[in-house]
């Protein structure tokens, strides 16, 4: 079970995240989603593709640029698509 936690709150928890680079990508149905917002912010990675972003904000306090995804991802990352990933450092994730 893997978690990410900001500020006492539970942002993801999943037994089905998919590990990359170091990362794990959360599936979308494992966020809570009342923490997140849209971010306009992208990066380009060479094999996974064009990653958006989120800020996460509890209790009024902001994480800008925390969370990233692929919504159309290449077809070597296809299995990340819609997946969330966090910055180690940023929040506490718990493998």
């Amino acid at each position: 079970m893997a978690r990410v936690h900001w500020k006492g709150a539970l942002l993801a928890e999943s037994n089905d995240t998919v590990f990359v680079e170091g990362n794990h990508y959360f599936p979308p149905s494992s966020l809570d989603r009342q923490y997140f917002t849209d971010s306009d912010y992208h990066s380009a990675c060479p094999w996974k593709g064009t990653a958006r972003y989120y800020h996460v904000v509890v209790d009024g306090d902001k994480n800008t640029n925390v969370a990233w995804y692929y919504p159309d991802p290449k077809d070597a990352a296809a299995n990340l698509r819609g997946y969330v990933a966090f910055f180690w450092g940023e929040v506490d994730i718990e493998e």
